[in-house]
C-alpha cells in the first residue's frame, strides 16, 4: 500500500504511465517506443532512488552524473532515426541506459565515458541483460573513436559549447549526430546535425539541460 492507502501500481500499470509519459511529450516512434518498453530503467537506477526509476524525470547517479529523463532519452533516439545495420558512437555511458535502448535499434552501439566505475557498472548491466552488441569504453569521449569511425550515427549526451570537431569528421556522409549545446548548464538546445555531400545541416530541436562534456578521465 501506498501512504495514501492506496493499492501500489503493478508493472504492468507502471509501464503503461511510462509510455504514456513519452507519447506525450513527443515520443511517438513506434520502434523507439518498443525498444524503451523492453529496456527496464529500473536496472540503470540504483540506491535512494530505484524508486523513482519509472518517473520522467532525471535522476542522480555514481560520479556526480545523472541518468536522462527518459523522454530526453527517446527524443533523441527518435531524432537520431537509427536504422537495423547502423554502428553508434554514445559519448556519454553514464548509467548505460541510452546505449542499451540504442542497442535494440542498431547493428552495434560503442559508447565512451571519461569515468572508469560508470563503464565497469554499465558493463555489468549489459551483461546481465545480454546486451551483447555494446562495447563500452573509459576514454575521452570529446575525441570520439577514431578507431572505430565512421559512424552511421553518434550521440553526446553531454552539452558542448558547439559540436565537437573530432566527433563531426567521424560522421559518415548522411549520417546524424544528435547532441545538447550551449554555453552554460542553464542555456542549452539539441542540436540535430545531419552530414552531406557539401557539409553538415543543423536543426534546432528543443531546449535541453545536460551536464557538461569534461575533456580528459575522471578521477575514479
Amino acid at each position: 500500500m501506498t501512504e495514501e492507502g492506496a493499492p501500489e501500481a503493478t508493472d504492468a500499470e507502471r509501464k503503461m504511465r511510462f509510455l504514456y509519459a513519452l507519447r506525450s511529450r513527443g515520443v511517438t516512434d513506434a520502434r523507439v517506443l518498443t525498444a524503451m518498453e523492453r529496456v527496464d530503467r529500473g536496472h540503470f537506477v540504483r540506491g535512494h532512488f530505484a524508486a523513482r526509476a519509472y518517473e520522467d524525470m532525471p535522476l542522480p547517479i555514481a560520479c556526480g552524473q545523472t541518468i536522462s529523463q527518459p523522454s530526453v532519452v527517446g527524443l533523441m533516439t527518435q531524432a537520431l532515426n537509427v536504422q537495423p545495420r547502423d554502428t553508434v558512437l554514445e559519448v556519454g555511458t553514464g548509467s548505460g541506459y541510452q546505449a542499451a535502448v540504442l542497442s535494440l535499434l542498431c547493428r552495434r552501439v560503442y559508447t565512451v565515458d571519461r569515468h572508469r566505475k560508470l563503464v565497469a557498472d554499465a558493463q555489468r548491466v549489459f551483461r546481465d541483460l545480454g546486451l551483447v552488441n555494446i562495447t563500452a569504453f573509459s576514454a575521452d569521449g570529446s575525441f570520439g573513436l577514431p578507431d572505430q569511425a565512421p559512424f552511421d550515427r553518434i550521440i553526446v549526451t553531454a552539452a558542448a559549447e558547439d559540436p565537437p570537431g573530432p566527433l563531426l569528421a567521424q560522421l559518415k556522409v548522411g549520417g546524424i549526430m544528435v547532441v545538447p549545446v550551449g554555453q552554460s548548464d542553464t542555456v542549452q538546445s539539441l542540436i540535430k546535425v545531419t552530414r552531406g555531400e557539401r557539409g553538415f545541416d543543423y536543426e534546432e530541436l528543443r531546449p535541453v539541460r545536460f551536464v557538461p562534456l569534461v575533456e580528459g578521465l575522471g578521477n575514479d
